[in-house]
């Protein structure tokens, strides 16, 4: 730059310093800059009180982040059943939740803990500024209640999922800096975990939520369903909380279950099996709660249940097989049962040719459960290539199952607890034996197997073998108790222990929080 030029800008800072004087310069220092946003500047209008929620729901979506090649994070609640395998076998934290041979530094466990805990920092700070922001018109009240039982609904669950993988877990309730007092916060015992679940579902029930509606945000029905869950396993196992919870879980159950009698068209069980992986019905109907996904923000997760290099979907030969059924498990469904019929139901052993062409055999049973037909073809159907497609987090389904057992925990198998049960196998094409000749321990043990049949791939089965202490038999259709069980899947030969009924806590999670010690039992540190 030229010597003129630098003389020019000298001076015209010097006018400017003089002409503005000291006070105006005070004051340009002082002032906040508008573009750097904090908690405390932020939440000051309803919208913002929107923002904060719909950053809560986000974090859902943590289940179907990657976990290394081949991965996500979904396959932690699946390789651990003995129901699913793999054909890929190139991540070795995947292999060793199959084998049962997992530990602190294992992937998907820390990234469930991280994501667990992002989204109740979410919640929390929901919680903690969405009280303070006036709710001036058109903006009420009872919207700003709404919005505090949905961040209280999100909290529950992330709590629900966290107490039911680790045991006792830090009960953080107030956003954290690292100044907090609480920072390097302690585990609480599971009953103050699940006091604060109960807490939080309850006010979230009374908060205004809509009875059901289609957004895919937190409504009335996904909450009781929810709660019902809830309730069942704090009368299972850690707890043992026994029959006045099971009766807690069939009454809540149950006013979903009227709900649905006084309107079948709003909250029901899909006519087919097709409609639940119908990307046209999310949130409708048996769907009453998903973790929302569409591929302008993040695309549906659960594609490594695609067979390995087969060619069913418009990409061509591709898929991972990474996460597929066992034979044996398949194998054990009742006889003409429609969840197994090809395409049908919940697996494929055929399909089309780069999704839409000549039709070919697979070799194996793979799970269809979640084969999005709109976005990656099928017969006569052009894909669209946009998979859109939702998680289901709570169907309609387990709703009635949940009442069906815990109502015969309560007073043994009554006739609206077998109508749920049955409801399941109608819809399967089974027939089911009359009333009469189930006694509460036989019928406890099919509910349970229905269970297992109906919610095998969503992350369900796990935590019914920890809370029953009990895993299905695909051998003898029975029930082996949860230690000593072999799972079928790998033929490592580890049996499930005592100390699987929880997973570790992340290796370098207890490095930078020395509040957490001790290691769950039969880890190493």
């Amino acid at each position: 730059m030229k010597l003129y030029n630098l003389k020019r800008i000298g001076s015209a800072l010097l006018c400017g310093a003089i002409l503005l004087g000291p006070t105006s310069c005070s004051d340009f220092l002082d002032e906040k800059d508008p573009s750097n946003l904090t908690p405390e500047s932020f939440y000051t209008i309803p919208d913002h009180a929107e923002a904060a929620v719909a950053a809560t729901y986000s974090g859902l979506r943590f289940y179907g982040d990657g976990a290394g090649i081949f991965s996500a994070n979904w396959q932690l609640l699946e390789a651990v059943t003995g129901t699913a395998t793999t054909e890929t076998g190139q991540n070795s934290d995947l292999n060793n939740l199959y084998s049962l041979t997992y530990d602190g530094n294992t992937a998907h466990i820390n990234n469930w803990w991280n994501g667990l805990y992002r989204l109740i920092a979410n919640a929390n700070l929901a919680l903690e500024k969405i009280p303070t922001i006036p709710f001036l018109a058109p903006a009420t009240d009872a919207q700003k209640v709404k919005l505090i039982g949905e961040a209280r609904f999100l909290r529950a669950w992330a709590y629900f999922t966290a107490v039911r993988l680790w045991g006792d877990v830090p009960l953080v309730t107030v956003p954290q800096t690292a100044t907090s007092e609480d920072f390097f916060a302690k585990r609480a015992p599971q009953e103050e975990v699940y006091k604060l679940i109960v807490e939080d579902l309850l006010a979230a029930e009374t908060a205004g939520l809509p009875v059901f509606e289609t957004s895919g945000r937190a409504t009335q029905m996904a909450v009781k369903a929810l709660l019902s869950k809830v309730y069942l396993t704090m009368a299972g196992f850690p707890l043992s909380k026994g029959a006045s919870y099971y009766k807690l879980a069939a009454d809540k159950a149950f006013e979903v279950i009227t709900y649905s009698k006084a309107n079948p068209a709003t909250v029901n069980l899909f006519a087919t099996y097709k409609e639940i992986h119908q990307e046209n019905l999310k949130n409708r109907l048996e769907h009453l709660f998903q973790i929302q996904y569409n591929t302008i923000v993040a695309g549906f997760p659960l594609n490594d249940y695609f067979p390995n290099f087969k060619a069913v979907t418009f990409a061509g030969p591709g898929g991972t097989g990474s996460t597929i059924p066992t034979l044996s498990f398949y194998n054990s469904y009742e006889k003409g049962d429609l969840r197994t019929k090809d395409q049908e139901g919940w697996f494929y052993t055929s399909y089309f040719t780069n999704g839409n062409g000549a039709k070919f055999e697979l070799g194996a049973p793979y799970v269809f459960k979640h084969f999005n037909i709109t976005a990656l073809g099928g017969e006569g159907v052009t894909p669209t290539k946009l998979n859109n497609l939702n998680v289901n987090l709570i169907r309609y389904a387990e709703v009635l199952l949940i009442y069906a057992e815990a109502q015969n925990e309560v007073g043994g198998p009554t006739a609206e607890a077998y109508d749920a049960y049955k409801r399941i196998r109608d819809r399967a094409k089974l027939v089911t034996p009359a009333m009469g000749t189930f006694t509460a321990a036989t019928f406890r043990e099919a509910v349970w197997r229905e269970r297992w049949y109906e919610f095998a791939y969503e992350g369900i089965t796990w935590f019914d073998m920890v809370r029953l202490r009990k895993v299905f038999n695909d051998k003898t259709k029975g029930f082996d108790n949860f230690v000593g069980h072999l799972n079928l899947n790998v033929g490592s030969g580890v049996p499930l222990q005592e100390k699987h009924l929880l997973f570790p806590l992340g290796t370098q999670e207890m490095k930078n929080n020395p509040g957490l010690t001790p290691q769950n039992p039969g880890y190493s540190q």
